[in-house]
């Protein structure tokens, strides 16, 4: 098992959808401007309400929350490992069979029909 990374925690960069910024959703544009110290205490309590939210939820329910989604995802293995792998084998067991049998059927068929055009046709001159 890898070490645990407490500093990039998302190093597949699979929730960046989520970085959202102050500035990405509130803008004053030029003639609509608050005074400066609404603005300035706006981006504090912006910033400090999403990181004491994230953080009291992560509290009390981060670990119950990944415990749910580790039996979750080893559930999906068990199935895999145990059903889904073994039905695959079985049924490529299964069409290769029914696989050779077409492949049968189709030269004994098809085979004569296709050498008698080959020979008719190839009577056939310039």
């Amino acid at each position: 098992m890898a070490d645990l990374d407490l500093i990039n925690r998302d190093p597949n960069n699979i929730n960046d959808h989520l970085k959202v910024a102050f500035e990405d959703v509130l803008a004053e544009p030029e003639g609509v401007r608050s005074i400066d110290c609404v603005w300035t205490n706006s981006y504090k309590c912006f910033n400090c309400c999403k990181s004491l939210c994230y953080t009291i939820s992560t509290l009390f329910c981060g670990i119950c929350i990944a415990m749910e989604w580790g039996c979750e995802f080893a559930q999906i293995a068990f199935t895999h490992i145990w059903y889904v792998t073994p039905c695959f084998k079985v049924m490529e067991l299964n069409c290769g069979c029914i696989q050779k049998l077409y492949g049968m059927c189709v030269h004994c068929c098809l085979d004569p029909c296709c050498e008698a055009c080959g020979i008719l046709f190839s009577a056939f001159k310039k």
